[in-house]
């Protein structure tokens, strides 16, 4: 048995179903921001000016050392002595690495006691050469008197003619063992292993006591400062470096200061010191269509080492009287790129633009915009054409974005 509601349950119940009501349809209304007078809707606005904008490329680009150099032995022999710190820098000359003397040393008194023997022989040539020259003179006359016979005449002629040729053998056997002093000098001296550049010495590849020969890769030295970096550019981006070029040239090489890079390294920050293109291949990658560039750039301290990474830049174009818009200031309608410009009646008039490469925060607009022309920049999703709004100048940071920026 269910028990009737009296008329004033009733209409509590139905007062409570109503403010609950009330509450959650406030709770899901947005409020609106408040129009101005006439409903017009109060919208930020600049005036779209032309500039000059440099368009930027980058590429991805590989370090390496200025100059390069594998220090290998130009003896063979056992290892004794490494001396040098590995990592840190070598002076051009520095000895590096010590090998086994004494084999050297001993080809080196061999060379010379040789020289001291040849020298003994070339004495002993040169007084039996005087001795044959005395004959001669003595029994010449006496032949023309036959108070001798000719023939005795004629064999000291040619005894005469074997000592001097035993004089320039000795004299020749001098020379050469004079000139194997020389290379077991060289040799000896080859022993100290040295760094033909000034630069950072890596780590040692063969440890003392190995045997080396002229094989053997014992470190390497890099020249570091000013330190490569190698990078790949397209046909486009170097015809347009080329373009880049003062005075209507167009070798990159003789005219690369009028292109200063700039290098961004691992972590996005900005290396602090430009670069300048210092070497171009000959042709381009058929497979790839690039063509390989090499730049320089200051590296005080050796802080950018061989094979790191980073990014390099360049301005390959600069464009004269261009339209520059912020990308806040761009709508996008199925596919279409849309900007809403105000007129001299205060009401929203939509341009369908063609947008160009993004600089930044803001974007080129390759057509459709006119310089002088009044765009908005916020509050794009609530207008749209013939829309009353109320412009008002919009905040520095986004009217600076139509300020022309001057171009190199």
């Amino acid at each position: 048995m269910t028990r009737a509601k009296s008329p004033q349950g009733q209409n509590r119940l139905i007062g409570f179903t109503a403010l609950m009501g009330a509450i959650l349809i406030a709770g899901c209304k947005t409020e609106a921001p408040a129009p101005a007078a006439g409903g017009a809707l109060p919208v930020s606005v600049i005036k779209v000016q032309s500039q000059s904008v440099p368009l930027e490329n980058s590429w991805v680009g590989t370090m390496d050392g200025n100059v390069n150099a594998q220090i290998q032995p130009q003896v063979s022999g056992y290892l004794v002595q490494q001396l040098y710190k590995e990592g840190t820098v070598v002076q051009k000359g520095q000895v590096l690495f010590q090998i086994d003397q004494r084999p050297f040393q001993a080809v080196l008194d061999q060379a010379q006691a040789q020289v001291a023997q040849a020298q003994g022989a070339l004495g002993q040539a040169q007084a039996q050469l005087e001795l044959a020259k005395i004959n001669v003179n003595r029994d010449t006359p006496l032949a023309a008197q036959r108070a001798i016979a000719q023939s005795t005449l004629d064999n000291e002629k040619q005894q005469l003619m074997q000592q001097e040729a035993a004089v320039k053998a000795a004299e020749a056997q001098i020379a050469a063992a004079k000139a194997a002093v020389e290379t077991a000098n060289l040799n000896l001296g080859f022993t100290h292993v040295r760094s033909l550049i000034t630069g950072v010495a890596g780590q040692a590849t063969t440890q003392v006591g190995n045997l080396v020969s002229p094989q053997s890769v014992l470190t390497s030295v890099s020249q570091m400062d000013p330190i490569r970096v190698y990078f790949s550019i397209s046909d486009a981006e170097y015809l347009g470096l080329s373009k880049r070029l003062k005075n209507g040239g167009s070798d990159l090489l003789k005219s690369a200061a009028d292109v200063p890079l700039t290098l961004h390294l691992a972590d996005g920050s900005a290396y602090g010191k430009p670069g300048k293109i210092i070497f171009v291949d000959r042709q381009m990658n058929q497979q790839t269509g690039a063509i390989r560039v090499a730049a320089t750039f200051p590296n005080p301290g050796n802080v950018l080492r061989p094979g790191q990474f980073g990014r390099v830049s360049a301005n390959t174009e600069v464009r004269q009287n261009t339209v520059m818009i912020p990308q806040a200031a761009l709508a996008d309608m199925q596919g279409q790129k849309q900007v809403f410009t105000v007129g001299a009646d205060n009401k929203v008039h939509v341009v369908t633009v063609t947008v160009g490469p993004e600089i930044g925060t803001d974007v080129v607009i390759l057509n459709g915009l006119q310089p002088g022309t009044t765009i908005i920049t916020d509050n794009l999703q609530k207008l749209g054409e013939g829309a009353p709004v109320a412009p008002h100048a919009a905040a520095p940071a986004a009217a600076d974005a139509s300020k022309p920026t001057g171009g190199k």
